[in-house]
């Protein structure tokens, strides 16, 4: 009788264990394919200007979408986010073979930052530097909705417009048919949830303006 108590017990606990394991492996599954489907897919073209463009570093099409803006007019300055620190603004535009002549003291980079929330809090130090108040935010697709979060949080009065860029080797369309876009969706995920976590019980900046 007693063994058979303690039985049942035991089988409720691992039952509830069991159903309370699959109930969070569904809410997790779900808010994964809603980030999944909220990642953007298309760049909308410029309609209005904004004081500052900013790029972080992770791959040429970032930059060269953010210097394309900057020579067309958008913005007045750009600063490019967690570059090395061999690295000068001439190095990084003779990389993707564009000439200093033609952005004149346009650009800064910026040396410090080494994650999204460096980048930020990078960004939110040289804005305020400038009395900017607005962003032209240049990353890529996957990375936006986090970098986004990261840097609305840190600087909670500046607007931040979203420019995402597609690298070739992310497909986000049909994404579950490519296992390394999959494989890199939801390591993004996992990151955005731990921003969203620590923006919840970190106050909101007062970097910038």
């Amino acid at each position: 009788m007693i063994i058979s108590e303690r039985f049942r017990f035991r089988l409720i606990h691992y039952r509830v264990f069991i159903w309370s394991a699959l109930g969070l492996l569904l809410v997790g599954l779900a808010g994964f394919l809603i980030f999944a489907a909220a990642v953007p897919r298309v760049a909308e073209s410029p309609s209005r200007t904004t004081d500052a463009i900013v790029v972080l570093t992770g791959g040429s099409e970032r930059l060269t979408t953010g210097l394309d803006l900057l020579h067309g007019g958008w913005a007045q300055k750009m600063l490019v986010s967690g570059v090395s620190s061999a690295v000068d603004v001439n190095t990084l535009l003779a990389a993707v073979k564009r000439d200093a002549n033609d952005f004149s003291d346009q650009i800064d980079i910026g040396h410090s930052a080494r994650d999204t929330f460096g980048n930020a809090r990078e960004a939110a130090e040289w804005m305020g530097n400038h009395d900017f108040e607005s962003l032209r935010l240049v990353t890529a697709g996957y990375h936006m909705l986090r970098s986004r979060k990261e840097f609305e949080h840190v600087m909670p009065k500046v607007e931040v417009v979203p420019h995402p860029v597609f690298p070739a080797s992310v497909h986000l369309d049909q994404w579950w048919l490519w296992p390394g876009t999959t494989a890199l969706l939801i390591n993004e995920y996992v990151k955005f949830l731990a921003t969203c976590l620590r923006s919840a019980i970190e106050p909101r900046g007062n970097l910038g303006k």
